[in-house]
């Protein structure tokens, strides 16, 4: 891959020099919660605005996840985890997305499992499941009251355990000015490094982007307040589609009274 290239280039009066690294990479990331360590088996540089991507909003997910693996021998099936998705959503969702979901739900916790993350089990040793979100089977599986913080814990160790091994680079405390386009499609992206504060330029095949919510515009929701949203609107200036997934608490009225929200509005 070879040394990155560094570039020099003089400040206006009064301000420092500003030093420029290019880099090389198959495929980059950034993200601090569950999404961006998972991805770390699909690129070759993870970035992250603080010192470890360990600090993220995804802890304080703390009901589970659902699976129809029908341990309970209760009826549950892919189908059936289909059809109350499907429904609780008001009948509002992409029905061929949530019945793929329903069908690679089994291997999300085996994945999970496998990652090291440590599920509620019975005294037997099998993992346990419970009812949740008013479904009629118990087809939920968590981590006491840290299903989200566990989640997170694992996808890092996981990731950590390729930063070790070589297969991907990490580089934290960096802050995404830019992202690079050629021809339509990203192909690297511009950052800072807030400890230096040299501008580093990486080239990659892909870049996948996983920097949370857009912190309190939804008032009370599950978005992390600090995410400030930077990395989303740089790759919406460059012509990338901004979707979001967002579960208000409650709706801000002119009153001081909140409404909440069901789930299947959010």
């Amino acid at each position: 891959m070879g040394p990155p290239q560094v570039r020099i280039e003089a400040g206006r009066p009064g301000q420092p020099a500003q030093v420029h690294r290019h880099h090389r990479r198959h495929g980059a990331g950034g993200g601090l919660g569950r999404g961006g360590p998972r991805r770390a088996g699909l690129q070759r540089a993870q970035f992250c605005i603080h010192d470890s991507p360990r600090r993220a909003h995804s802890i304080a997910a703390q009901g589970g996840i659902n699976a129809a693996k029908n341990y309970r021998n209760d009826g549950d099936s892919a189908y059936r985890l289909f059809y109350d998705t499907v429904k609780g959503g008001d009948y509002r969702a992409r029905e061929a997305n949530v019945y793929r979901l329903a069908q690679l739900s089994v291997n999300i916790i085996d994945q999970c499992v496998a990652q090291g993350v440590p599920f509620a089990r019975e005294y037997g040793g099998l993992l346990d499941n419970r009812s949740f979100g008013g479904a009629q089977v118990s087809r939920t599986f968590y981590a006491r009251g840290q299903t989200g913080q566990q989640l997170l814990l694992g996808a890092y160790q996981s990731m950590m355990r390729q930063v070790d091994a070589g297969t991907v680079k990490m580089f934290p405390q960096r802050e995404m000015l830019d992202l690079v386009v050629i021809d339509g499609k990203a192909r690297g992206i511009v950052t800072r490094n807030l400890v230096t504060g040299e501008i580093e330029r990486f080239v990659a095949d892909a870049v996948c982007l996983a920097t949370g919510g857009y912190g309190t515009a939804y008032y009370l929701s599950t978005n992390a307040v600090n995410s400030n949203v930077t990395a989303a609107w740089r790759a919406h200036k460059r012509g990338a589609l901004s979707p979001t997934r967002a579960s208000p608490r409650s709706i801000r009225p002119a009153s001081r009274c909140r409404a909440i929200t069901s789930r299947s509005s959010r």
